[in-house]
């Protein structure tokens, strides 16, 4: 009674903290920077944290494993592990911190609210777990798949951050060499001096901005394949583990279900990812484009499929979680 009190008290104080963060956060937006309310937005971050793990930790000691076995709780296991990545770069106060920041934090921000509100409000409840779940590689294989997943979703808006700034510049560059291909060519010398004049007192200025944007495009792509690289060792890892235990629990390490399946496409998308980024031949907006794909597959992957219910993962549909 009293864990299952504490959890409910956890559970609507960081739902009201995720309401607090997510309206300072648009503001933030919205408007200049401000360094209170941009602070604010911190320490809310840092105490929602805290509070998801003393939910998960309350609801590990009361149910007797590790929360991860229906889709509330893997939600919530994905905030936590969202405001993971949120944290480190804030600790180690890294000088690019900020481009992490504008994605992590909208990340564990929303999956924290949809997790803590009412349209999950039956799986709150605790249920006896199926016998295929009742492992020890229940904590190892999902914990370590979840984790690919935080890691690959915001490595991967990373990289969709990188092609919209990218994108942004060409077309800016495009629609200027059109304006000047329709400019009439009859000018006059004093206007033609005029314009030389304009462009030198511009060229520091448009020098330094394209400086700017080229710096913040080179660190979304090195944030980018970090993140990505540490989300595939956590998804190899989570595969070959749940591999082992579907042998144990099926007699068969592969099955082609599903679930199994587009796993294994999240995993080869990533791993071409990995590939085109380490190929100096290859331009780093290529490799975002395929990682950019990879939000998509892993949402398939991760929410879609269950939405299906079928195949050997059907305990984990809409009422029992991926792994």
């Amino acid at each position: 009674m009293i864990f299952s009190t504490l959890e409910h008290i956890l559970t609507h104080i960081s739902f009201s903290l995720v309401s607090i963060v997510i309206t300072i956060h648009l503001i933030t937006l919205l408007v200049d920077e401000i360094v209170r309310l941009y602070d604010s937005s911190e320490k809310g971050m840092i105490a929602t944290f805290f509070c998801i793990t003393g939910l998960l930790i309350t609801r590990w000691i009361y149910l007797g494993y590790l929360p991860l076995s229906n889709l509330y709780e893997s939600l919530i296991f994905l905030s936590w592990s969202l405001s993971i990545i949120h944290m480190v770069p804030y600790f180690k106060k890294y000088k690019n911190y900020l481009n992490l920041n504008a994605i992590s934090t909208p990340s564990a921000i929303f999956t924290q609210g949809f997790a803590t509100s009412g349209l999950l409000t039956e799986m709150h409840q605790s249920e006896i777990l199926v016998p295929a779940l009742q492992s020890h590689w229940l904590m190892m294989h999902v914990s370590m798949m979840v984790l690919g997943y935080a890691a690959l979703l915001c490595g991967s808006l990373l990289s969709l951050a990188l092609l919209v700034i990218t994108f942004r510049k060409l077309l800016r560059i495009f629609s200027k060499s059109n304006n000047r291909v329709n400019e009439s060519f009859s000018l006059g010398e004093i206007q033609y001096v005029r314009e030389k004049k304009n462009l030198l007192s511009h060229t520091l200025f448009l020098s330094s901005r394209n400086y700017y944007r080229f710096q913040l495009i080179q660190q979304l792509d090195l944030w980018s394949y970090r993140i990505i690289s540490l989300g595939f060792i956590f998804l190899t890892i989570g595969i070959l583990s749940g591999a082992v235990w579907a042998n144990e629990a099926w007699g068969s390490y592969w099955n082609w279900d599903p679930k199994e399946t587009w796993a294994f496409i999240t995993w080869t998308l990533f791993s071409i990812y990995l590939h085109t980024r380490t190929n100096n031949k290859i331009e780093s907006v290529n490799s975002a484009i395929v990682a950019s794909m990879g939000f998509l597959i892993i949402w398939i992957c991760y929410f879609g499929v269950n939405l299906l219910g079928i195949g050997l993962h059907s305990y984990g549909s809409f009422t029992l979680t991926s792994n």
